[in-house]
Formats: structure tokens, C-alpha cells, sequence
């Protein structure tokens, strides 16, 4: 039954490219592509952070640190021991 189509061993011209030349072709793998291209953008994010930082930590001033307030001070010397001056 199968044997008694007209078209039966003809391919439709759409398909015709497919099939193992296409596989043999050697081109790249599409999904390879994508995976390399989202590595290399994010090793390009990665550098450029780290020489930012770096150039921050160079060029930048220190941070200033918040001054301690006297309630706090006072309240260091009292655990250490040391009795706050004017009491």
C-alpha cells in the first residue's frame, strides 16, 4: 500500500537541505554560540568590575569613619574600668 504513492520517494524542495549533509556540514552548533556569547559578555562584566575597583581603591580618599558619640565613649571607659573625666 505504502508502495502505491505517486510522490513517495520524492522530497518536498522545503526539506530538501535537511537531513545528514546538513549535520555533516560543520557548521557551529547554535546553542554553542548563545553559550559563548553570554560567557564572554559576562567575563566582560566581570574584568571591568574588578578594574574599576581597583581603580576606586586607588584613586578614591578613604572613607570617613562616623565620630563616636560622648555617650558611647563614656560608656567604653565604664566597661574598661576608667571612670569618665568630670564625674
Amino acid at each position: 500500500m505504502a508502495e502505491d504513492f505517486e510522490f513517495a520517494d520524492k522530497v518536498p524542495p522545503s526539506f530538501d537541505g535537511m537531513g545528514n549533509e546538513a549535520a555533516d556540514a560543520g557548521g557551529l552548533n547554535p546553542g554553542l554560540i548563545v553559550l559563548l556569547l553570554v560567557v564572554g559578555i559576562l567575563l566582560v562584566f566581570l574584568v571591568g568590575n574588578y578594574v574599576l575597583y581597583v581603580y576606586a581603591q586607588k584613586t578614591l580618599p578613604p572613607k570617613k569613619k562616623k565620630p563616636v558619640s560622648k555617650k558611647k565613649m563614656k560608656r567604653e571607659k565604664l566597661k574598661q574600668g576608667v571612670s569618665a573625666p568630670g564625674e
